[in-house]
């Protein structure tokens, strides 16, 4: 997922956490008088909320404001690919199974949400039931029932044409998934055969083969309910019916998004939210210098996407005992990459993708991402923190920093001297940005001529660098990417990003469009396999063999440091939504 995308996920979902900023922990100071003693409460310490939960509260009251500096792909649970979005979504979209709140690797424990317990296999895996638990209702007091998750899978998976931004999971594994239409074409009301509801509470899935991590697969804010009956496909965005502790009050693309609690959301059937915010409200569109001032000044709770302060806050962060004691700084399963499209000639041939590899300094991008703390060098696809890493450089350069004369030889073995292409990044990313300026130097010594395009992060997959045709025609043989596991195994990790039955003409994330028959047959191998060892060590082949063929440059594991709110109450950075905090249970003590 990047992170989710994510999602997603991812997305899902993975990636990382942790950042803050002293000037604005200054005018923090300021709003002191919101709080009854009259003091801006004292910071728990830098990492705190990677080991624990900052300020655990159950007070209700107050506003919870998170704030983005562009807009995310959807706030529709079944059309959304970012970690943030899998996060922010419970709020009023439960799928049957969730994570656990929880710091760092605590956070990646799944537990049931909509579901009564975890699925049953059957069949070797092939075969998962649910049962759903007892009295779930939506917003307006409407009984939820199996068939609208049945639905809600449908609607997500298998009408790409209308909804593409999220993972397609669904439709690769579910048994006939590749001659089921979706609901907006299928005239009858049974729906895919693969997917049954013998009761209102029970959901049972088909798959065309076994799937042992399944479990996580339903975690997905795709599993959460969707009445048939108020749907209308895209347009559903506007007016979402909640199943969560939260409902829509109202949305305004693109400006704001205000939610309420849910009157018909019942505890007894929720052991996992708290409900303590009276609203919640989303700022969209705001300067990310702005959102970071708002957080420390308290106006604002939390920066939505999650992916810590801004460089200059950075420094006078670090640069403060105060302003270091609120920040967490952690891994999530992230990595930043650059992937190479395999269709975009001369990259099609893997000798120029090759001199790619050796041209780019790594450590000139690390440096424009905002050095050690936002990311370690990267040489591998799998991050640390993800099963089935194992050590590697295939591409080794002294110190990291690119090697000119291997890069030119990869050149000349490809049949070129010189090669101009375009490469891609998202316009409200500024170290995305400096990063592939920095990469656009790199090739530059070598050869490569690339020119920087610019695309807004809402739209980066829908109708840029995830539309293959687009890319082809425009010539993007590079592409700026970051990748969260959507969920946290090696195949929750690389499955979207390789797997050629991934590819898809429009929310793609694999972005590379590599279709390489022995990764794809590793992955299903690995998927298969019930003995976590014999999986982990398929994921490592199938990573070696992927560098082998060149298809993406990995950049830094990422990091990120977010700042911690000092109004902010059970703060907890988890890696199942990329080292975010966990929005569940956010609240505040202002008024």
């Amino acid at each position: 997922m990047e992170g989710k995308q994510t999602i997603m996920r991812r997305s899902a979902l993975a990636a990382v956490a942790a950042i803050g900023s002293a000037s604005l922990l200054v005018a923090g100071c300021s709003k002191a008088d919101d709080n009854k003693d009259g003091n801006t409460p004292k910071a728990a310490g830098a990492n705190a909320a990677t080991t624990g939960v900052v300020n655990a509260s159950d007070k209700k009251g107050g506003t919870v404001t998170y704030e983005m500096s562009d807009v995310p792909d959807s706030f529709d649970p079944g059309n959304t690919y970012y970690a943030y979005m899998y996060n922010f979504s419970r709020l009023y979209a439960r799928p049957l199974m969730t994570f656990q709140p929880g710091p760092g690797e605590k956070g990646n424990t799944l537990v049931p949400d909509l579901a009564a317990s975890k699925g049953v296999p059957s069949d070797g895996g092939k075969t998962w039931t649910y049962k759903l638990r007892a009295g779930l209702k939506y917003q307006d007091g409407s009984a939820i029932t199996s068939k609208d998750v049945k639905y809600a899978v449908e609607r997500s998976n298998f009408a790409r044409d209308v909804l593409s931004l999220g993972p397609n999971y669904f439709q690769q594994f579910m048994k006939d998934g590749d001659k089921y239409k979706g609901p907006y074409k299928d005239k009858g009301a049974k729906g895919l055969s693969s997917i049954e509801t013998p009761d209102a509470t029970t959901i049972v899935f088909h798959l065309n083969r076994a799937f042992q991590e399944f479990d996580y697969l339903v975690a997905a804010p795709q599993t959460a309910p969707v009445p048939q009956a108020k749907d209308d496909g895209v347009d559903y965005v506007k007016h979402i019916v909640s199943s969560g502790s939260y409902q829509f009050q109202s949305y305004q693309e693109g400006k704001q998004v205000v939610l309420v609690r849910n009157k018909n959301w019942d505890a007894k059937t929720d052991p996992l939210r708290k409900q303590l915010p009276d609203k919640i409200v989303v700022n969209l569109k705001v300067n990310p210098e702005t959102i970071d001032k708002d957080i420390q000044s308290g106006d604002a709770t939390a920066d939505l996407v999650g992916g810590g302060v801004q460089a200059s806050t950075q420094a006078q962060l670090l640069n403060s005992a105060d302003g270091k004691a609120a920040t967490d700084n952690t891994y999530g399963g992230r990595l930043v990459y650059m992937a190479i499209n395999t269709k975009v000639a001369p990259f099609d041939k893997v000798e120029c993708r090759k001199a790619v590899q050796y041209a780019v300094d790594k450590v000139s991008v690390q440096t424009a991402e905002g050095g050690p703390i936002r990311g370690e060098v990267a040489s591998t696809v799998l991050p640390p923190d993800i099963t089935g890493y194992q050590k590697a450089d295939a591409y080794a350069t002294k110190g990291s920093k690119g090697d000119v004369a291997k890069a030119k030889a990869q050149l000349k073995a490809c049949g070129k001297s010189s090669i101009s292409t375009n490469i891609t990044a998202r316009s409200d990313r500024p170290q995305e940005i400096d990063a592939a300026t920095a990469i656009i130097n790199s090739l530059k010594k070598v050869g490569i001529n690339a020119t920087l395009k610019q695309y807004p992060q809402g739209k980066y997959f829908t109708d840029y660098a995830g539309v293959p045709k687009f890319t082809e025609k425009q010539n993007i043989g590079l592409m700026m990417m970051q990748w969260g596991a959507d969920w946290p195994s090696g195949y929750g990790f690389l499955q979207q990003i390789l797997n050629g039955k991934a590819i898809s003409q429009s929310g793609n994330t694999n972005l590379s469009q590599y279709d390489n028959k022995k990764v794809n047959d590793l992955l299903g191998q690995a998927i298969a396999a019930e003995d976590v060892a014999k999986r982990n060590e398929l994921y490592a082949q199938i990573d070696k063999q992927t560098m082998d063929d060149a298809v993406l440059v990995p950049l830094t594991y990422f990091k990120v440091l977010l700042y911690r709110s000092p109004y902010a109450t059970n703060v907890v950075s988890t890696a199942a939504f990329s080292g975010e905090y966990d929005y569940l249970n956010l609240g505040t003590t202002k008024k």
